[in-house]
């Protein structure tokens, strides 16, 4: 599977990524690397901990990563969980970390077919 079918199996918009990172191997490039961001972990790991601070630090970068990726399915749920976390709350945590949850290993699953 090539990184554009990757991102048209998850219903993205592999231009206006192309667009930002000038070409294919750059985007498949960095896509990749996404497989190995600790983003998520961290902020699985925190939020099981209740350290809202790292949990918020962690759920911060993983929106960011998504949002310069153009992984528009994972974005909303990240951006959600991360202001919910600036708040200084982990009240109502659960639903949207199992979005982002879902969503995350949606998309891993999905570049790991990147040939």
């Amino acid at each position: 599977m090539t990184i554009r079918e990757c991102y048209d199996e998850l219903g993205l918009d592999f231009n206006a990524v192309l667009s930002r990172l000038v070409n294919e191997k750059l985007v498949q490039k960095f896509a990749l690397k996404f497989l190995d961001d600790p983003s998520f972990q961290n902020l699985k790991d925190a939020l099981d901990s209740k350290d809202v601070e790292t949990a918020f630090r962690a759920a911060h970068t993983l929106k960011g990563v998504c949002l310069n990726l153009g992984f528009d399915n994972l974005y909303p749920s990240s951006k959600d969980l991360t202001e919910l976390l600036r708040a200084g709350s982990m009240d109502g945590y659960e639903d949207l970390f199992a979005e982002v949850e879902k969503e995350y290993n949606r998309t891993c699953e999905a570049l790991r077919k990147v040939a």
